[in-house]
């Protein structure tokens, strides 16, 4: 049984004693800890937006989440089996104080989580989840009397309400796609991707949907976090059945996978790579990515004369660096579309709308639109260390060591070699450091992330 406590929201997996998974009593020690913070920065509204996507858990997570909320003090807007992006828009349109996303995102099916947001539908930042860590764990939390208790409101209106939004957005075009008569495949691994996409599709203009594991269970078909390797199935459907474009999402549809019209991986890379391509070309302004995601963002950046800049991994972090920076788009490599037209969060349902209308006015296949752009390719290794091992002076090592490169320090260490690079990264939880890599080739980047591990 796991329990992980950290700023982003608390995770764990269901059943055990309290402390050693997501127990209830856990549940209501956070979603109250939350609500503290909540009433001392948010004194004005007591309005607080609950979503989940269809996690076997989420029903049980759910009632106690919005019970806790109440006995906070504090009314609940429930909104259902909703995405995590369709979550973030709602707190914005009920000018809500704040929001709980629950779910584990691409965990296995016994994960569930409490993803916490601001006002502004989005992540907490350091400070402030620091303090929920704190609060639970003193306990400094009140509940109200019987006379406050809060009150909670369903509405399933807010899926509809994110694909009019999608729809809305300028470079969106509905008419561009219905004429290019598409056929596309989707994957929605049974979570609230079936809801949505669908629904999204249809309303973009699609006729022909192929839909796999759509159905939300929760009871997820492959394993949930869409790696080519879990993508098998709608890699041969695409073959056989002659898709256009394929699609896949994780459980809460803040991640969007591509596959091509012959059943090869777009890379989860290329998503942010594709999308900020269409947009800059319509839109002057600056990009951003996590240290970790690849170099053809900045490629294809400074193509069109703006400066791409990288932030420190994590979705709080680049949406910061995004507002400092004045991004018009940005996001993570794993798939993760940032469009600050729409709002501060992934959206895959943002992410396919802009794709689309690229792939329509473009005039090429998936494949042919693929190719281009920049071919570079990833290694992820990890060094283990020892407990004892002093990882900051191991670090501090690397960068005297490739001093003659230039070096980014904001979240580890970064070393930017003229056509490669290779990215050092401490863990958080674990006594280890996470080694990433980027090369013109495959074979290279493995070979440059053993070169450095030797070297270490």
């Amino acid at each position: 049984m796991s329990l992980i406590k950290s700023i982003s929201g608390i995770r764990g997996t269901i059943g055990g004693k309290a402390g050693e998974g997501l127990s209830p009593l856990d549940v209501v020690k956070f979603t109250a800890a939350y609500a503290t913070l909540i009433q001392s920065t948010h004194p004005a509204s007591r309005t607080i937006v609950v979503g989940r996507d269809a996690r076997i858990s989420g029903e049980m997570v759910r009632n106690i989440v919005v019970g806790t909320l109440m006995g906070m003090g504090l009314d609940v807007v429930d909104i259902g089996l909703a995405t995590t992006p369709t979550t973030e828009l709602a707190v914005t349109m009920e000018k809500a104080a704040g929001g709980i996303i629950l779910t584990a995102s691409h965990n296995p099916k016994q994960w569930n989580a409490l993803k916490l947001l601001n006002s502004k539908g989005e992540f907490l930042n350091a400070a402030e989840g620091n303090e929920i860590l704190q609060i639970a764990e003193s306990e400094s939390f009140s509940f109200a009397e019987v006379e406050k208790l809060g009150k909670v409101r369903t509405d399933n209106s807010y899926t509809q309400k994110h694909i009019d939004h999608v729809l809305a957005l300028k470079l969106v075009d509905a008419d561009a796609i219905r004429k290019a008569d598409f056929t596309v495949a989707i994957d929605t691994v049974n979570s609230v991707g079936g809801i949505v996409l669908p629904e999204l599709l249809k309303a973009l203009g699609v006729k022909h949907i192929i839909e796999l594991n759509t159905e939300p269970t929760g009871i997820f078909a492959h394993n949930p976090e869409p790696l080519p390797q879990h993508l098998t199935e709608i890699a041969e459907v695409m073959k056989t059945r002659k898709a256009d474009a394929g699609f896949v999402v994780d459980p809460d549809v803040d991640r969007l996978a591509i596959i091509t019209e012959k059943g090869d991986m777009f890379g989860e890379e290329y998503t942010l790579v594709a999308v900020a391509d269409y947009v800059l070309s319509h839109t002057p302004g600056n990009t951003v990515s996590n240290m970790s995601s690849t170099r053809a963002l900045r490629d294809v950046t400074e193509k069109y004369g703006y400066t791409y800049t990288a932030s420190a991994v994590g979705e709080v972090n680049v949406v910061e660096k995004m507002k400092t920076t004045n991004a018009v788009i940005g996001g993570e490599g794993n798939g993760g579309v940032i469009y600050p037209e729409s709002h501060y969060g992934r959206d895959a349902l943002v992410g396919i709308g802009l794709f689309l209308t690229q792939l329509a006015k473009s005039g090429k296949t998936v494949s042919e639109l693929r190719a281009t752009y920049p071919d570079y390719y990833m290694a992820k290794q990890r060094l283990d260390l020892t407990p004892d091992t002093d990882v900051d002076a191991l670090l501090e090592t690397i960068k005297k060591k490739y001093a003659a490169y230039p070096v980014n320090d904001i979240d580890g260490v970064k070393v930017d070699f003229p056509d490669r690079w290779v990215h050092f990264r401490k863990s958080n939880t674990e006594p280890i450091v996470r080694i990433y890599t980027e090369a013109p080739t495959q074979a290279e980047a493995e070979a440059l992330a053993q070169s450095v591990i030797n070297a270490i």
